[in-house]
């Protein structure tokens, strides 16, 4: 089914257009979301032709437009959600459990869990098996209202699976309705056949993997995860040098545990982003700020791994860099898909306000993802990626934290469900 041609949307209670410079949006900037009341939008052929109060927008509408009434609800940008583990087997269930009974994640995964358990479960997996379950996943969060999703690879581990995930993520983008942004993320771990020879692990991703993918076209960036139980900074700095002579764009998890761990590689090699950053310091900040590399906070990862040590968020925005926020969804650290839950806890455990969360979650995420001149805002000439919200006023997206809310979502000026 293809969106009306000309499609206005009227009875706009507040709209969170995002309207402002274009570039991502740092120090008071994030909490200015161009709220417009009594507001419309007009669109045609899925993008947005013009945005503001009824009063002007009212004259511009075509006689033979479709006309949706908001009813005075909310309406703002599509969620983009900049770090996800979307394709894998299985879910690790019986961890969860061994946490709560006091085991850590570094425990976890020198038994032989973590990571790698999900890894065995998704190498036994089919391809089709696999897209029905990323499928399943990607559903989860368009129905919160993300319609864009960065998705990495890293629970294969081998050429053979590495390469299925990559095409399942294939798959998914072209079907639709979501955009996927496909990242290589097989310096994930050390897997088991590799632990007495990680010499040759790295250096089959940087010098046989990454060259393939790259040449494929099968994923835009290339990301590691460089932390004690992951990857050093040599070997994260060996993998992520040939994804950027590959032209792959870089993303890092860095400074999870522990400072020191791939936050100043991220700056030092350019990379688009660096995630997680429950432990960095002000000195690393500020070389991430000189770099122009966007901070993507994960504070559900902190939540369900039971951790009390949370990015720090105001610092990072009181420094000047342009902060993101995502899901981190993944089977082990992170099975919260919902990124409202996310606006919640970054407000709740992170002190940001709800107006910052937003932009953090709509044109911050965008711009992280070299997309924000397609999406994020909702702009004359933008993609209308956009949500028709459960609420009146933006702030109850935070406020209400975990609440059932199902917007209404376009996509390219479509409404979609699962």
């Amino acid at each position: 089914m293809t969106p009306p041609r000309q499609l206005a949307i009227v009875n706009i209670g507040q709209l969170a257009t995002l309207a402002g410079p274009a570039r991502p949006r740092v120090g008071t900037e994030l909490r200015d979301l161009g709220l417009v009341s009594n507001a419309a939008l007009l669109l045609e052929d899925g993008r947005i032709t013009a945005a503001g109060p009824w009063a002007q927008i009212k004259p511009l509408i075509p006689p033979h437009a479709h006309i949706i009434d908001a009813a005075g609800a909310l309406v703002t940008p599509g969620f983009v959600d900049p770090h996800t583990h979307l394709v894998f087997a299985g879910n690790r269930a019986a961890e969860y459990e061994q946490r709560i009974a006091g085991a850590t994640y570094q425990q976890i995964a020198a038994s032989g869990g973590g990571i790698q358990s999900t890894v065995a479960q998704t190498r036994a997996a089919s391809e089709d098996e696999l897209l029905a379950q990323a499928r399943r996943h990607r559903d989860w969060l368009l129905l919160g209202g993300t319609t864009t999703i960065e998705a990495k690879s890293g629970y294969g581990l081998d050429h053979p699976t590495e390469l299925r995930i990559l095409r399942v993520l294939q798959r998914l983008a072209a079907e639709g309705p979501c955009r996927i942004i496909p990242t290589l993320l097989a310096a994930h771990t050390i897997p088991a056949e590799f632990a007495a020879n990680r010499a040759e692990y790295v250096r089959w991703v940087a010098e046989d993997l990454i060259p393939e993918v790259a040449q494929l076209g099968l994923a835009r960036y290339c990301d590691a995860f460089c932390d004690d139980h992951a990857f050093t900074v040599p070997e994260t700095r060996q993998v992520l040098t040939s994804a950027r002579a590959h032209r792959l764009g870089l993303r890092i998890h860095a400074e999870q545990f522990r400072p020191g761990t791939g936050a100043d590689l991220a700056a030092e090699l350019g990379a688009a982003t660096a995630d997680h950053l429950e432990t960095v310091t002000d000195t690393t900040l500020l070389a991430l700020k000189a770099a122009a590399v966007q901070p993507v906070l994960l504070p559900a990862s902190v939540f369900c791994l039971s951790r009390t040590q949370y990015p720090p968020a105001r610092r990072i925005i009181d420094l000047g860099l342009p902060l993101v926020l995502a899901t981190d969804f993944n089977p082990g650290s992170a099975p919260a898909p919902s990124m409202a839950f996310t606006l919640s806890l970054a407000s709740l455990q992170m002190g940001l306000l709800p107006s910052e969360s937003l932009t953090a979650a709509t044109i911050n995420a965008a711009y992280s993802l070299n997309l924000g001149h397609e999406i994020g805002s909702l702009e004359p000439g933008k993609s209308a990626d956009l949500l028709l919200h459960d609420c009146r006023d933006y702030r109850e997206l935070a406020y209400y934290a975990a609440a059932p809310f199902r917007p209404r979502v376009f996509i390219r000026g479509q409404e979609v469900t699962p």
